[in-house]
């Protein structure tokens, strides 16, 4: 059973680079369109947390895959950073994985943390000023390559530099595929607001263990702090779609994958929020994303629909 498109909210997934292709990748990402998910991203590290010494595959492979067994499912990152990423090599990949899609391409960004990203490279972990500063610049000169591409772009910046790059025949999405920026301060809102289809946050971090009301203010004050962002960068701030990647595996006291019921309750105050899109993690046994898969498809084919009666 797929759900309806005429839904306040729009249901996605995120399914962990965890499966290889043969065994379980391929059969999860084509059940994640067959019950008509709007999108279905991956996390773009090159390890996770607990994962770390687990099975875990690269991202944009993955979703290249992913787009030749499926037709109709939006496909992304959720979120690539600049912890290993260099504008110039991710535009090409990105207008190439565009292609094999068809135009179902969204760039789900953000700054990046401390996590084993940060030193795969072999230099010491970036402060939150240089992250964010790294950041800043990586979303313009991405957007440059991938809007701009055809002609050429030079560029020379703090961290980047570009000479020459040409990104030919461009995206099949126009002027170039959305991003989707991850932010919770005023610099990332307003990159957001610039540059961004769409802002994905997981709630304020600092309500993370607190009840699902702080949870929810929280969530509310985001919102309402990004509305004054866009209008002081004179866009429209309902013109910006609003993600959220759902958070449950963190000590959040809140979460929607119990029961119908409780995802019923949750996705409902969301969409009241005024937010267009909710992530959830596709189930992972014996893991901080383990939870009962028959509830999971319950949730996805039967939630959304007793969300809007």
């Amino acid at each position: 059973m797929a759900v309806s498109t005429e839904l306040p909210l729009r249901l996605s997934t995120v399914i962990l680079p965890v499966h290889r292709w043969s065994q379980e990748g391929r059969r999860i990402w084509q059940r994640a369109e067959e019950v008509g998910l709007y999108a279905a991203y991956t996390y773009d590290h090159l390890s996770w947390r607990s994962f770390r010494d687990r099975a875990w595959f690269g991202a944009l492979p993955t979703l290249t895959a992913a787009a030749a067994v499926t037709d109709r499912i939006r496909l992304g990152t959720m979120v690539t950073s600049p912890n290993f990423r260099h504008p110039v090599t991710l535009a090409k990949e990105l207008i190439t994985l565009d292609d094999v899609s068809n135009g179902r391409i969204t760039l789900g960004i953000g700054s990046g943390g401390t996590g084993f990203d940060a030193t795969a490279l072999g230099h010491d972990a970036w402060s939150p000023r240089e992250r964010a500063d790294r950041f800043a610049e990586f979303v313009r000169l991405l957007d440059r390559l991938l809007s701009e591409g055809g002609g050429g772009v030079s560029y020379q910046g703090d961290f980047y530099s570009a000479h020459e790059v040409r990104n030919i025949p461009g995206c099949v999405q126009h002027p170039r595929l959305p991003f989707a920026v991850a932010a919770t301060g005023p610099r990332g809102m307003r990159l957001a607001a610039r540059h961004g289809q769409a802002w994905v946050t997981i709630g304020d971090p600092k309500t993370f263990g607190g009840t699902p009301a702080d949870f929810f203010a929280g969530l509310a004050r985001q919102a309402e702090r990004l509305d004054g962002v866009c209008e002081d960068a004179g866009r429209e701030p309902a013109g910006l779609s609003r993600v959220l990647l759902d958070s449950s595996f963190t000590p959040l006291g809140v979460g929607p994958l119990s029961s119908v019921a409780a995802f019923v309750d949750y996705a409902g105050t969301v969409a009241s929020l005024g937010f267009d899109e909710l992530v959830l993690h596709w189930p992972v046994p014996d893991s901080v994303f383990a939870a009962d898969p028959d509830v999971f498809e319950r949730v996805v084919t039967e939630g959304l629909a007793q969300l809007a009666s």
